[in-house]
């Protein structure tokens, strides 16, 4: 079986998550400056199957898009024309952030770790591909 990575895309940083291979696991991998994020996906692919990669899908707390969900748009592109024989789909990632902060609070992580935004961007991604094995 493959694995299911999930990304967590922001402007300047996107946090990536990626299942075992049976699919039951979702674990933080790393955190990639956006704008290398094309080359790391097509390096990492090179050395893992992957069968899926599911995107975060920024709302409003209406329902509505949100702002980043432009910018995320055009990075769909790119990415279904670098690999157009993986799926994506998209997993609602409202509270992500919130969630993933929390989570280093609940942990007893220290104040200085906590204040690594990559860090917080790769529990989010990994909180997106957990959601979304719950669904599925």
């Amino acid at each position: 079986m493959a694995r299911i990575l999930a990304l967590d895309y922001g402007k300047v940083r996107t946090g990536v998550a990626v299942t075992d291979e049976l699919q039951l696991i979702a674990s933080g991998l790393t955190t990639v400056e956006t704008k290398n994020l094309i080359p790391f996906l097509a390096d990492y692919m090179k050395k893992e199957s992957v069968e899926k990669i599911i995107v975060g899908l920024p709302k409003q707390m209406d329902n509505t898009p949100s702002e980043s969900e432009e910018l995320i748009q055009a990075f769909l592109k790119k990415l279904t024309g670098k690999f157009p024989k993986i799926p994506v789909e998209r997993q609602d990632e409202r509270f992500t952030s919130k969630m993933a902060f929390q989570s280093m609070l609940d942990s007893g992580m220290k104040k200085k770790k906590r204040q690594d935004k990559g860090l917080v961007d790769e529990i989010s991604a990994t909180l997106i591909l957990q959601a979304y094995l719950n669904r599925i």
